[in-house]
């Protein structure tokens, strides 16, 4: 089987687990915020099953130098909590509490058609671009960025 084969199996699953768990209703992620008022913790199963699972997929891919299909290994190199990660999370977090979306459940949302979806994927987008060009202005002569890197993969 080729890579882009097991790419698709991949997402197609990580859909269907968000799809089954709830996670591409922006009702139920609110629902998970609102912790003063009908708060919904099923969000909080899924999310220590998520952890769990990756717990033991990332000790075992750290003890690898290649993936199952061949591909070195790309883990993050660095631990440090800086004020770019930090004000990340902050506005990740604030736009996850405003519209109850993250990009793979809104990806999923989209797919099945949902408005607010395409709303939210336009200014992901949007974000993305703004934050490449903010980028490359400040750091021209730096190198590649991480989202050309990921691209160039």
């Amino acid at each position: 089987m080729n890579k882009s084969l097991f790419a698709f199996a991949a997402g197609f699953l990580f859909g269907v687990g968000l799809i089954v768990s709830g996670m591409a209703s922006p009702r139920k992620v609110l629902g998970f915020l609102d912790v003063a008022g009908a708060w919904d913790p099923s969000l909080a199963m899924v999310m220590v099953g998520a952890i769990a699972v990756g717990l033991f997929a990332f000790a075992r891919a750290g003890r690898r130098s290649t993936s199952l299909l061949g591909a070195p290994m790309q883990l993050p190199t660095t631990r440090d909590i800086d004020r770019r990660l930090v004000v990340g999370s902050a506005l990740f977090g604030v736009g996850w509490g405003l519209v109850g979306f993250c990009p793979g459940p809104a990806l999923v949302a989209l797919g099945a058609g949902r408005v607010k979806a395409l709303v939210f994927a336009v200014a992901m987008l949007a974000g993305m671009i703004v934050f490449e060009w903010i980028e490359r202005s400040r750091g021209e002569g730096r190198g590649t960025s991480d989202a050309e890197r990921v691209v160039a993969d």
